[in-house]
């Protein structure tokens, strides 16, 4: 039983993370009805840049708080993160935003390569290591939790209830919402489309900036190939919880995290991805919306 819960926990930090990252793709889908594939790019390029802005500040500092350290790092990749996306937005998917439906997409594919092969360049492609930053463990009842756990989850949480209060009782969430029902018709009534897809870009961007500083501080290692599993791991944790739905993209999230950490724990690793995948197949075939997802209507 402690190994079972002790898994769970796993799962559920693991979850958080692809939760995160989900809550990007689904909310641009939701209004453009476009897959963001450089996501998963975006969340990698956060992770570097929190991994910068540890190393200057151990250079520049002789010892600074964790706390500070984390919001500093958090600030800076947010900030840095939103600017990439809010520019890939402007630059490379609102020229296509009226095109066949495959030119987003591949050059949505086009700025993930690009992408990585930019931290490639500039960054090397060897695994970047940072020391520890949060080592406590606390033992309860036989079951290790981590600090950097603790700290994972509790940000997951406040992360989702601040963007579904601002999804659900701001202005902004109502623009939001009226471009994801007609875009014309959110124009005519005077919500400036382009200026609210921008900042769902830059909404989705910061979130995926948090979890890379997570990501970094739980594995303490990051590459320039880690955004693509994440970012395909994260789209499919959107697609099973219902893509278009904040709470089910960190439901899906979380599925897809215990799937993992059960699969490993008591088969074999190698075939985890497949165990998820192969859930996903199945629950799409009862449920084509996802958990949480709503049908569409067809408009005529």
């Amino acid at each position: 039983m402690q190994y079972f819960v002790q898994q769970l926990i796993n799962g559920l930090t693991l979850g958080s993370i692809y939760g995160l990252i989900a809550i990007g793709y689904t909310m641009v889908y939701g209004i453009i009805g476009m897959i963001n594939f450089a996501h998963g790019d975006i969340f990698m390029v956060g992770a570097f840049t929190a991994l910068i802005v540890f190393l200057i500040l151990g250079a520049l500092f002789y010892s600074v708080p964790v706390v500070i350290a984390l919001l500093v790092m958090m600030i800076v990749a947010m900030l840095l993160t939103s600017l990439y996306n809010w520019t890939i937005e402007k630059v490379a998917y609102r020229p296509l935003r009226g095109s066949f439906r495959l030119a987003p997409l591949i050059t949505a594919i086009g700025m993930s390569i690009a992408l990585s092969n930019f931290v490639q360049v500039t960054q090397g492609p060897r695994n970047k290591p940072i020391p520890p930053m949060v080592s406590q463990v606390y033992n309860i009842n036989g079951v290790s939790v981590s600090l950097k756990q603790i700290i994972i989850v509790i940000v997951t949480a406040l992360l989702l209830a601040l963007f579904w209060y601002l999804v659900n009782k701001t202005s902004l969430g109502r623009a939001q919402r009226a471009c994801e029902q007609d875009r014309k018709m959110a124009a005519l009534v005077g919500i400036d489309v382009d200026r609210t897809i921008s900042i769902t870009f830059i909404m989705g961007a910061a979130l995926a900036a948090v979890a890379g500083t997570l990501f970094l501080m739980y594995y303490g290692v990051i590459a320039f190939s880690d955004g693509f599993t994440p970012g395909v791991k994260a789209f499919t944790a959107a697609v099973l919880g219902g893509i278009g739905s904040l709470p089910g993209a960190v439901l899906g999230g979380l599925l897809i995290g215990f799937i993992e950490s059960m699969w490993s724990a008591y088969f074999s690793i190698d075939y985890k991805d497949v165990a998820a995948f192969s859930i996903l197949a199945i629950v799409l075939i009862f449920l084509p919306s996802g958990i949480l997802g709503r049908p569409e209507v067809e408009k005529v």
